[in-house]
């Protein structure tokens, strides 16, 4: 599903304009983005969480040159899904 079907199926259900819903959209987007920026994660209840792991530095193989190389410590965002989320799912 693409975020113009979620637009979609917001507006068709709440009766709310497809701009408005699209800048509610675009504004949810921006405020986990600009949260996990921060470090700070995102909980929502019965849905998910956005979280941030660490990636501890590591030595990779380039095995086209054959050589060893050192990837640095680094941050990733990541989703864990709620229980509820996860049985509906399954």
């Amino acid at each position: 599903m693409t975020k113009a079907e979620i637009v979609n199926e917001v507006a068709k259900a709440t009766g709310i304009e497809k701009t408005t819903v699209s800048a509610v959209v675009e504004g949810f987007m921006e405020s986990v983005k600009g949260s996990l920026a921060k470090g700070n994660p995102v909980y929502l209840r019965g849905f998910g969480s956005f979280i941030i792991k660490h990636r501890a530095e590591k030595a990779a193989r380039n095995i086209t040159a054959n050589t060893t190389m050192t990837i640095p410590a680094h941050n990733i965002p990541a989703f864990k899904p709620a229980k509820e989320f996860s049985a509906k799912v399954k």
